[in-house]
Order: structure tokens, then C-alpha cells, then sequence
């Protein structure tokens, strides 16, 4: 009889320590990504990220932002993944239009725990952004193909179809100072996208007029990202509404999913 109380006891003292361990590994687990990297897309550079990044930084965030060339889609990678391999621990990769393109193939580096769209194309095996863009086709036409292989948007049209909401004096700088982008690196065949075997979440622009809202709705249904919705923004939603889409890297830092 003294035995088994023993052992009864015994078990319980193990059991304790067993939920002991368990919900201590789970706290230091649980504690939110502090690394995040932002990944701008076509015809801009990495300044477009200055208010999510102000945000961020604010929050005690250690925020990277990437400045790939636009040349070639593989460099670009490669650039994106040589940021994220300075990463002291793992991290939350967000990208932007046809950044979303390469964190979908740059978020299979290990140190990625999460992925963010924000307006962002996000193909799956066997698609480029290209073709996705003619199934589900856009609202602007200013786009203009070099003979160079570089393509650019119209500037006296990029306020309206890309920079919608930016102040203008801002918006005309833009247009300006684009970065001109090789169209082959629109037409690259995503293999073995990371959104598979990764969460993600999705930021729509409602009004976006440089991808089809309702691509951006089939990415993010498709990759069962978590969604918002913002009403009113443009493609350059990552500029006009930055509490927006900092507050869903917020959210994706926590692993609310």
C-alpha cells in the first residue's frame, strides 16, 4: 500500500515536471520574431519602406531592407537571400508587387518562419507573375517596353496607375526616379514556392490598378494566407497605409495564424 502511494506520487511530481518543461518550452517559443526583412518590388527601391520601417524600428523590430538590382530575377534572389542570411535568428520576409515573386522563392532559406505579401504576386510551381497577370488582368496600360529589355510605367501616368494616394510632389518624384526593370525577369518560372510549407500572410490593395485585386485575392486564398483588406489603397499601399501593413508583420511576428 506505502508502494503504491510512493509511486503515485512519484508519477504526479513527474507530471508536474513534465507540464513544467512543456510550458516553458512553449513561452520561449512563443516569443515574437524580432528580424524582418522588406523586399521591394519593380520600378522602385527599398526608400518606399521608410514608414513600415519607422514603425517597426519603433517597436523594437531589427528591420533590413533589400536593394536588388531588377536585372534578373535569379540575382535578385540571390541579393534577398544574402540579406537574409545576416539575420542573427529567424525572420519575417515581406515583399512588395514583384517582390512577392522572390520571397516566394528566397522564403525557402531556412531562417524564414513567415511570409508577408503586400500587394504582391506570389505564383505557384510552373507560373511567372507574366502569365498570372494575363489570366487575371490589370487596370493600368501606361507600361512601356524598352527596346533595351527594360520596362518602365509611363511617368506622366505612374501618379495614377502605381503611386494612387501618394502625394503628388511625391508621387511626380517617383515617377521620375523609377527603377527601370528587365522584363524577363517578369516571365521567371516559379519552382517550389515557399508559401506552401510556410504561413503567410496577405495585405490586398483594393484599388490597386498595377495587379488585379482579385489576383491578389487568388494568391492569398490559395496560399491560406490571413488577410486584410485595405479599402481605397492603390499599389503603393506599403507607402500610403503603413500602420496597415506594419501591424500585419506585427501580427505575423507573433505567429497569430
Amino acid at each position: 500500500m506505502k508502494t503504491k502511494l510512493i509511486r503515485k506520487q512519484q508519477n504526479f511530481i513527474l507530471l508536474i515536471l513534465a507540464l513544467f518543461i512543456s510550458v516553458n518550452f512553449y513561452s520561449q517559443n512563443a516569443k515574437p520574431i524580432k528580424n524582418v526583412v522588406l523586399v521591394h518590388g519593380a520600378f522602385v527601391d527599398g526608400s518606399g519602406w521608410e514608414g513600415v520601417y519607422s514603425i517597426l524600428v519603433k517597436k523594437g523590430y531589427h528591420v533590413s531592407v533589400t536593394q536588388h538590382n531588377l536585372m534578373s530575377f535569379d540575382e535578385d534572389v540571390k541579393s534577398v537571400n544574402r540579406i537574409i542570411d545576416q539575420q542573427d535568428g529567424p525572420c519575417i520576409l515581406v515583399g512588395h508587387s514583384y517582390g512577392g515573386a522572390i520571397i516566394t522563392i528566397a522564403g525557402n532559406n531556412p531562417k524564414v518562419v513567415g511570409l508577408v505579401y503586400v500587394a504582391a504576386h506570389a505564383p505557384d510551381d510552373g507560373e511567372s507573375e507574366a502569365d498570372n497577370g494575363k489570366t487575371y488582368p490589370a487596370a493600368y496600360k501606361s507600361l512601356i517596353k524598352g527596346d533595351d529589355g527594360l520596362d518602365y510605367i509611363n511617368p506622366e501616368k505612374f501618379p495614377d496607375d502605381f503611386a494612387g494616394g501618394v502625394p503628388m510632389e511625391k508621387a511626380k518624384f517617383m515617377a521620375v526616379s523609377q527603377a527601370p526593370t528587365a522584363d524577363v525577369a517578369f516571365h521567371a518560372i516559379i519552382k517550389n514556392p515557399a508559401w506552401k510549407t510556410k504561413p503567410s500572410w496577405y495585405v490586398v490593395a483594393k484599388s490597386d490598378r498595377i495587379i488585379n485585386p482579385d489576383l491578389e485575392r487568388m494568391y492569398a486564398k490559395r496560399a491560406k494566407s490571413t488577410v486584410i483588406e485595405v479599402e481605397g489603397a492603390s499599389h503603393c499601399v506599403f507607402i500610403t497605409h503603413p500602420k496597415e501593413v506594419a501591424d500585419l508583420i506585427i501580427s505575423a511576428s507573433n505567429m497569430k495564424k
